[in-house]
């Protein structure tokens, strides 16, 4: 298997498929673009099915994709991880964490997904399709996952690194290159202090999904304005995204007072 994700086949037509053809021809090119073809092909119809579909078809006995996902979710973390033990030797533990964090983080699942065409080949409720599931962050980060989670079991830990590690090698030097992976909160902070004398306040403003693999929304607030947002598995990973957010808004650092508030 030896999957680039430089090229991603065209599948024409799909969402005028019905739900009985659309596994038997999406599915099947989906398989085409991973270069990974399976010998139980019900694993990667319940690695795509929304429970949405599951609940709006109580006849479908395929299930939904929910413990692929959290199956995947841990080889995910494990594969990520080797690869970075394995390219980055210099780095110390904080650092690696930090840098396998983004990688596995649901923006860079998610985009990973919509690279490899993930979101046309899902399975969804009439109500999250109009909905615009197919390009909803969340449902391609699960998806992701699930996937990962079948390839292991279908094929084992190999198949898994041959499908991953191409893709998130030019995530990581994009990352290490504009330095995400620095703490984002801390440098938030400084700067911050150092420009306003305010320290970033953070608050949870949502969370969604399952207790195995919630999504937590975070604000993080410089004074009374918010100024980012950012989401993650954990409320910490939230804070850091949130913070990473208001990081990159050119706008906001450029800002001479917040709320009328200067340096104190």
């Amino acid at each position: 298997m030896s999957y680039t994700g430089n090229e991603q086949k065209p599948v024409s037509s799909d969402h005028n498929l019905t739900d009985h053809q659309r596994p038997a021809t999406v599915q099947d090119s989906l398989q085409d673009r991973i270069c990974y073809r399976f010998t139980d092909p019900t694993l990667l119809v319940r690695a795509l099915t929304h429970p949405s579909y599951v609940n709006e078809h109580p006849e479908d006995e395929i299930g939904d994709n929910q413990r692929l996902e959290f199956l995947g979710d841990a080889v995910l973390d494990f594969v990520a991880g080797a690869w970075v033990y394995r390219h980055y030797p210099d780095f110390d533990e904080g650092r690696m964490t930090r840098l396998r964090a983004s990688l596995v983080r649901t923006e860079t699942l998610a985009q990973l997904a919509s690279q490899v065409g993930i979101g046309q080949s899902l399975r969804l409720g009439h109500g999250e399709e109009e909905a615009g599931g197919r390009e909803r962050d969340a449902n391609l980060c699960d998806a992701f996952e699930a996937l990962a989670g079948a390839l292991y079991l279908d094929g084992g830990l190999k198949i898994v690194e041959a499908f991953v590690e191409p893709l998130i090698e030019p995530v990581a030097k994009r990352t290490l290159a504009a330095e995400a992976d620095v703490d984002a909160k801390s440098r938030l902070q400084e700067w911050s202090q150092a420009e306003f004398g305010l320290t970033p306040r953070y608050r949870i403003v949502g969370e969604s999904g399952p207790d195995h693999a919630k999504i937590f929304v975070a604000e993080v607030l410089l004074g009374k304005q918010v100024a980012g947002q950012g989401s993650g598995r954990s409320k910490q990973v939230a804070e850091q995204a949130a913070a990473q957010t208001a990081w990159d808004l050119h706008d906001v650092r450029a800002t001479a007072h917040i709320d009328g508030a200067g340096k104190q």
